[in-house]
């Protein structure tokens, strides 16, 4: 979860005379647009960049080691086969075709045949690239055949971020788990018609199956597990904090107050301030000003002017906005910029090791 941090209660805002969400709605001032569901509405706002995917051709006896991704999620969908999953830590998991595994974090893992197998490094092997984001890999000592869609994606905005930060090192849907939804059952078969016959098309087609899969395996988590009840994910959930939210995440430009959102949710200011307090682990304001320096954060990376950013995010000068920046990430937002940029422009085509 992203920290919290003192808030200058001097920086001026910007008051827009009319504006659109992104969700669509023309919001006029004065005039707080409906409220669908919190929680989905943060799962439709999971933005993922592909940075690598592989369909992976694995013969016994094999193994891969999957090295860690900062700032990335890595996932495996078994199409046909089995394979031992060894996690960092040691937890040692059995996957079988119609199962997959999501590790939130990106931490460092294998996967092999058994445990003894030798796991060289993914990215040392040759693979066959049929695009920059896109490759085979053909692995093994001919035995028996494994199918695995492997990938390593980011996903953007805040509400991902956070939303990361609460799953568990390692998520695991089985296929033949009880009670597990249509849904998954028709888009692990979907993929394994893509990878063990392609098509034309079959790489557009697995990579936007890939990303539904994560944001369908994240859905899966929440919907089953209590802790999900608790933090930020049980702020969004209750029936006033989660409305609250939902409005700061879809117009951050709005000076809100906390009158205002007391109001827009049917709470007295002190009884609205409190719960949101409780629930969310910091106040109102606090909280705006930490989504919008997050916003920041995905606006710089997209290289857009500072003071465009100062304006979409509600400051009244780029100044102000500076100053906001610099008191909360702890540097000053042109150093964010040229940091991200450096990065993604060495990320550009395939280095030596094989990863985009």
């Amino acid at each position: 979860m992203m920290a919290a941090m003192a808030i200058d209660k001097g920086d001026p805002v910007a008051v827009p005379a009319r504006s659109v969400d992104d969700t669509g709605f023309v919001v006029e001032p004065g005039v707080i647009p409906p409220v669908t569901d919190p929680l989905s509405d943060t799962l439709q706002r999971l933005r993922m960049d592909g940075m690598f995917y592989c369909r992976s051709e694995l013969t016994d006896p094999w193994g891969i080691e999957l090295p860690a991704m900062e700032g990335c999620l890595w996932f495996h969908v078994v199409t046909e086969g089995s394979c031992l999953l060894v996690a960092d830590g040691g937890e040692q998991i059995e996957i079988t075709a119609g199962d997959m595994v999501v590790l939130p974090r990106g931490h460092w893992h294998r996967a092999a045949t058994t445990d003894e197998v030798a796991t060289p490094v993914v990215f040392d092997l040759p693979h066959e690239y049929l695009s920059s984001r896109y490759a085979i890999l053909r692995h093994g000592g001919g035995g028996a055949r494994t199918r695995i869609v492997c990938g390593v994606v980011r996903l953007g905005n805040p509400g991902a971020r956070s939303l990361l930060d609460l799953l568990p090192e390692t998520l695991v849907i089985h296929g033949a788990e009880p009670g597990r939804r249509q849904w998954l059952t028709d888009l692990l078969s979907l993929m394994a018609s893509e990878t063990h016959d392609p098509q034309l098309g079959s790489e557009a087609m697995v990579t936007r199956l890939c990303d539904i899969l994560v944001v369908q395996a994240i859905r899966h988590w929440v919907e089953q597990t209590p802790v999900a009840d608790q933090g930020w994910l049980g702020a969004l959930r209750d029936p006033q904090v989660g409305p609250a939210l939902l409005h700061i995440h879809r117009r951050p430009d709005h000076p809100w107050s906390v009158a205002e959102l007391a109001s827009a949710v049917g709470l007295s200011r002190s009884a609205f301030a409190a719960r949101f307090t409780a629930q969310v682990g910091r106040p109102v304001k606090e909280y705006l000003t930490e989504w919008r320096m997050e916003l920041a954060r995905d606006l710089l990376a997209e290289g857009l002017a500072i003071a465009e950013i100062a304006q979409q995010l509600g400051y009244g000068s780029e100044a102000a906005f500076s100053r906001a920046y610099k008191r909360v990430v702890g540097e000053a937002p042109s150093v964010t910029r040229r940091a991200e940029l450096d990065a993604a422009a060495a990320a550009v085509g395939p280095p030596p090791a094989g990863l985009p």
